[in-house]
């Protein structure tokens, strides 16, 4: 199949090569055309209570929709002016008028009570008529208005704190690009070049020949793969703006999609052009291209196919941002395999003739040793570490299983919480003005619990219902850790008092029409068709247990009877919600991945055991990752290099990185055991084909991951905590993956393990050999993912441990 396209895209690569422009063209075009701004939260999942919470309120009290209203903040420039003096309030009232008279503004709020501890400062609640969507697209005109020579004034609240989230995201993603780009670039050079100079030295060329050969050649062919990036990565953006037309998709999709993409993308270049550069050498362009296509090119559809199983993870998840993220990732993995099987190939089979020119021309005359002839032996890193584990296997693997046993501890005390304005830098307007609202201002710091009393049939307020709801109200203050209850039914009457009950149930059933303005206004807010809303105020913070005890005693009930149905949501509950669905969502997602993982791998090498033990091994280096998370984000080492504000672990976090993870580092699994499993086939030697595999490979390993942690890196470098923790854990996991499980912890438990890593069950594994996925004896290993073709690809040159040093 492989092959036929490979002579299909030789035969036909001038219109494969136009096609490939044209479709980079259109996805300029549809990034031009489509482009719109992507969501920057999280609607919910419509099964949370808090969700139920949030909708009937948007339905029965358009007043309190949130997201629709935005504080400003004024401070004084001149240090003697007094947020209580009349100067100080004229010149509020003079910068607040224009948003008074703009029909966009449903209402402009100033109280005396709105004023800082130190008395320099006060600030206004400003609402405005649309839904959150509407209003963001007006805020900054909205915003433009308000101006003043005597004050300073800072906005933030849903909408600004939104507009910045969106605004900190693209920056990060154009930093992370200008990074992470130059650093793959200058791993591909590397690369290259020591393929190049293994090639050219053999040759007659002078010194001065042999430089320039090496440095043009080695630049000219590791731009090829920052290209191909490029262009996927345009194609993947053109399907997130296509999708967002349709659904909704979280502005961090790009942020991961960039960083998916960009490192899938090089990395199947990098393959297909070091096998390309290997087989041209032997042959003709048209069977170096052929060669490739059917060897490589069914490397990187298995690896494309691996990372897709990952990242489909996903879509098991309720959450819009997660799905979107998934789907966004699905795509533009789909992208980066169709540009390296047909783009790349069709642009080596037109450079195929001079490429193959230059080699013939720096490599020395007389034939190349046979690919399957028997390697020299050789000392170095890999042949002694090699040797090593398969002396010491125990000596290995107990000290570092317990190293990474230990890396990961930190995760026992894992808290995750929803990402806030501490986010953001400090640098921004509305997360200074946050800052100073929660320090300054008493009360500001409360945490809000809405709590909803709904009644199907309508008519909430009758008499019998007004005098429950009145003792669940004086229930719900009496809860401890809350400040006070705003709602209807906590009237104030003499002395500050709340009025007796029979005062406040005869005014609250009496018409409406009859009520003095304010009780009517506080009505309009509380009270609707179907609902009573208490807002219950806390001290607490949002994310703290104490918070999350009070939403879990409120939900338990035990109060007063109201006849009706409580729903309680605010951000507590969110947390609590989102956290406890997230866990219930995983079980079928991680159920899926692991049990597709292990099907893939055991169709590809044949053994019940190992697929096992890949997953294990999975699992061994993202925990350790996870750890490493929690002790820089959460328990804030390193929190001021890396100048972020320490605290929970979005839950969000956890998820992205073990579905991405969990397909790109199966790549490196598949590497070791494809090359372990040709070897174990042509001797039956399970200790020799262990050490040879790990030969072979390790120096493989570490290049082709040192290009994921410099794309993952980069993005370590962003402003948003999310995407910062995302990149920094990402590659932390990928290092340890590559550089202690796959060349340490594997090796010694295949050691240990002997002849039972390739046990199959007789049905089985008839079924496996029917399938024709099985290696042949003497052939060589099946490419099951990104990384195995790159081994393929150095098949001229190995470094392995002799057969007959390493039997006893």
């Amino acid at each position: 199949m492989f092959d036929a396209w490979g002579r299909s895209v030789y035969r036909r690569r001038w219109p494969v090569l136009l096609g490939s422009l044209a479709l980079v063209a259109a996805s300029v075009a549809a990034i031009v055309l489509l482009s719109t701004e992507l969501k920057t939260d999280d609607n919910g999942d419509r099964r949370a209570e808090s969700w139920r919470a949030r909708d009937l309120i948007a339905r029965e009290l358009p007043s309190q929709r949130g997201g629709s209203s935005f504080q400003l903040l004024f401070t004084a420039r001149d240090p003697g002016l007094r947020a209580t003096d009349p100067a100080f309030a004229a010149a509020v009232e003079a910068a607040l008028a224009p948003l008074r008279d703009d029909a966009r503004v449903a209402a402009v709020t100033t109280s005396p009570n709105f004023v800082s501890r130190d008395g320099r400062r006060a600030f206004a609640v400003v609402a405005l008529r649309d839904d959150p969507d509407e209003a963001a697209k007006a805020y900054e005109e909205i915003r433009g208005k308000v101006a003043s020579e005597r004050l300073d004034i800072a906005a933030t609240g849903g909408i600004p704190l939104n507009r910045d989230f969106t605004a900190t995201s693209e920056q990060d993603l154009r930093r992370a690009e200008f990074v992470g780009l130059p650093l793959a670039l200058a791993v591909l050079i590397l690369v290259f070049g020591q393929m190049l100079w293994r090639t050219l030295r053999r040759g007659s060329l002078g010194r001065v020949g042999l430089a320039l050969a090496l440095v043009f050649g080695t630049l000219t062919v590791a731009l090829i793969p920052i290209l191909v990036g490029a262009f996927a990565f345009a194609g993947g953006l053109a399907g997130i703006f296509a999708l967002a037309h349709r659904r909704e998709m979280s502005i961090y999709s790009l942020n991961i999609a960039s960083m998916i993409g960009l490192g899938v993308a090089i990395d199947y270049s990098l393959f297909i052009i070091s096998r390309f550069l290997d087989e041209v050498e032997r042959g003709t362009t048209a069977e170096a291209v052929e060669r490739t296509v059917a060897t490589t090119g069914k490397a990187i559809a298995f690896s494309g196919l691996t990372v897709a199983i990952g990242v489909s993870g996903l879509l098991f998840y309720r959450s819009a941002m997660l799905t979107s993220i998934g789907l966004a990732a699905m795509l533009v993995v789909a992208i980066a395999v169709l540009y390296g099987l047909t783009s790349l190939p069709a642009l080596l089979a037109v450079a195929g003739n001079g490429i193959a020119a230059r080699l013939r021309r720096g490599a020395a005359p007389g034939p190349r040793p046979a690919a399957d002839g028997p390697p020299p032996e050789r000392a170095g890193l890999w042949h002694a570490l090699a040797h090593g584990v398969m002396r010491r296997p125990w000596l290995v693997l107990l000290p570092t299983l317990a190293a990474l046993l230990v890396a990961g501890s930190p995760f026992l005390h894992l808290r995750l919480g929803l990402t806030d304005a501490t986010a953001l830098p400090e640098r921004y307007e509305s997360r200074r003005a946050y800052d100073l609202l929660l320090e300054e201002f008493p009360g500001s710091e409360n945490t809000t619990i809405s709590v909803v009393v709904n009644y199907p049939d309508g008519q909430p307020l009758t008499g019998e219902r007004a005098g429950r709801l009145y003792d669940y109200s004086r229930w719900l203050a009496g809860l401890p850790n809350v400040a006070r209850v705003q709602s209807p039914f906590d009237l104030p009457g003499p002395g500050g008092q709340p009025l007796p009950k029979e005062q406040t149930v005869a005014l609250l059933t009496a018409p409406r029409e009859t009520l003095p303005p304010e009780l009517q206004a506080g009505l309009r807010g509380a009270v609707g068709e179907h609902i009573v809303r208490f807002s219950v105020l806390t001290p607490l913070r949002a994310d703290s247990d104490g918070a999350r005890d009070l939403v879990r005693r409120i939900r338990a009930g035990g109060g007063p009877a109201t006849g009706g149905e409580t729903v309680v949501g605010g951000q507590t509950a969110f947390i609590l919600d989102t956290t406890r669905l997230l866990r219930q969502d995983s079980v079928p997602a991680i159920a899926f991945i692991v049990l597709a993982t292990y099907v893939v791998l055991f169709l590809l090498l044949g053994s019940v055991l190992l697929p096992l033990k890949a997953v294990l091994m999975n699992v061994l280096s993202i925990t350790a990752s996870y750890g490493a998370l929690v002790w820089i984000f959460q328990d804030g080492h390193l929190s001021g290099w890396l100048g972020f504000t320490p605290g929970a672990i979005d839950p969000t976090v956890p998820v992205l990185m073990f579905c991405i993870l969990f397909g790109l580092s199966m790549d490196y699994e598949v590497l070791l055991l494809s090359r372990m499993k040709e070897e174990f086939d042509r001797t039956g030697d399970n200790r020799f084909a262990v050490a040879e595999g790990l030969e072979r490979t390790g120096r493989l390993i570490t290049g082709a991951a040192a290009i994921m942690v410099a794309v993952f890196g980069a993005f370590a470098l962003a402003d948003l905590v999310i995407i910062k923790s995302i990149g920094l854990g990402m590659a932390l996991a990928v290092a340890i993956d590559a550089l202690v499980v796959r060349t340490l912890v594997v090796p010694a438990t295949m050691r240990l393990l002997g002849n039972l890593n390739w046990w199959a069950p007789g049905p089985l594994a008839r079924l496996q050999r029917r399938l024709g996925l099985s290696h042949g004896e003497g052939a060589g290993p099946l490419p099951a993912g990104g990384v195995a073709a790159l081994a393929v690809a150095a098949g001229g040159e190995r470094e392995v441990v002799g057969a007959g040093s390493d039997r006893r």
